[in-house]
């Protein structure tokens, strides 16, 4: 295929994102505005009261613990956001005609604990789920890799990032490590194989809305860090503001040149998809590294889950 008709269908898959990410907020909108409903309000808590210009009485107060559950989830963050938008539309999808014809009203789909779909380019934290095509090659069949940065934003880089389906069955002091942090706050965490490139990573779990500024957040509640700030990781956990199994480590990682990645992805080697952040962790501590693949796949559907299913091919 010539470079020209790759930047067409490229041009065309991000305009159809941005046009589906528009059209999906303007339906949203329209949606509570048409709807009205006191259950589902726009702003809670004090800017809402402050937009009102009146403290809350004891009657509004009551009122309040009557509402929906709903009404007092934490808000989402864009990428949930994305994902809501995204069963939405397969929920519309997938009504009848007669539905529709009805008029259906279809109001904004709760996300599920643990959630995937498909995304049409990398971005930093998306996570990269081999294809068939890499069955028979060791390092990546059935891998899933963890994009901590795509290359978008530093064009003198490479994506790069770390499988989170491989681990290793030891622990940081089985391998006698000399660097006083790993021998002790870190003595009992276990390794994961990260890639084949030589370098040593960990993601670190810090919850929603606790960010820490000496590492790089990848996406809301998972940061990334490197052999050059295990001091200050360290001090964290002495401090009990964090604790050792909020931490992964990674032997090696997954890096690519330029447009590599964008290569490898065209030619069918990876699919691209945004999940949910508890899906990183939960690739880490499982004992079956072929799981968490077939758990991503099945989240995004459709022939995404039609492909989990299938035997590996020998190559």
């Amino acid at each position: 295929m010539s470079e020209l008709k790759i930047g067409r269908r490229l041009r065309s898959e991000y305009l159809k994102d941005g046009l589906f990410l528009v059209l999906g907020i303007t339906l949203y909108l329209l949606k509570l505005w048409v709807r009205r409903t006191p259950t589902i309000p726009l702003l809670q808590g004090p800017e809402e009261d402050n937009l009102k210009g009146s403290n809350p009485s004891p009657e509004n107060d009551s009122s309040k613990n009557t509402e929906s559950p709903k009404s007092h989830q934490k808000p989402l963050d864009w990428r949930e956001f994305r994902a809501s938008l995204y069963i939405q539309e397969l929920a519309i999808n997938a009504v009848s005609d007669t539905q529709k014809q009805e008029g259906t009203c279809f109001g904004p789909e709760a996300l599920p604990l643990k959630w995937a779909h498909p995304i049409s380019a990398p971005e930093n934290g998306c996570v990269l789920v081999a294809t068939e095509k890499l069955d028979g090659v060791h390092t990546f069949e059935r891998k899933v890799i963890f994009l901590l940065r795509s290359g978008n934003r530093h064009p003198q880089e490479g994506p790069f990032g770390v499988v989170i389906n491989r681990p290793l069955g030891k622990k940081i002091i089985d391998m006698k490590p000399t660097n006083v942090d790993l021998a002790t706050t870190f003595a009992d965490c276990s390794l994961h194989f990260g890639g084949p490139l030589e370098a040593s990573m960990f993601l670190l779990k810090t919850g929603a809305g606790s960010g820490l500024p000496r590492f790089e957040e990848v996406i809301p509640g998972v940061c990334f860090g490197a052999r050059n700030s295990l001091e200050e990781a360290s001090a964290l956990v002495n401090k009990g503001v964090l604790k050792s199994h909020d931490f992964r480590f990674f032997v090696g990682y997954a890096g690519w040149q330029l447009d590599q990645l964008r290569e490898e992805i065209e030619s069918g080697y990876w699919y691209v998809a945004s999940c949910s952040a508890n899906l990183i962790f939960a690739g880490s501590q499982t004992s079956s590294s072929e799981s968490l693949w077939v758990e991503i796949l099945q989240l995004m559907g459709g022939q995404y889950s039609e492909l989990s299913r299938k035997p590996k091919q020998d190559i």
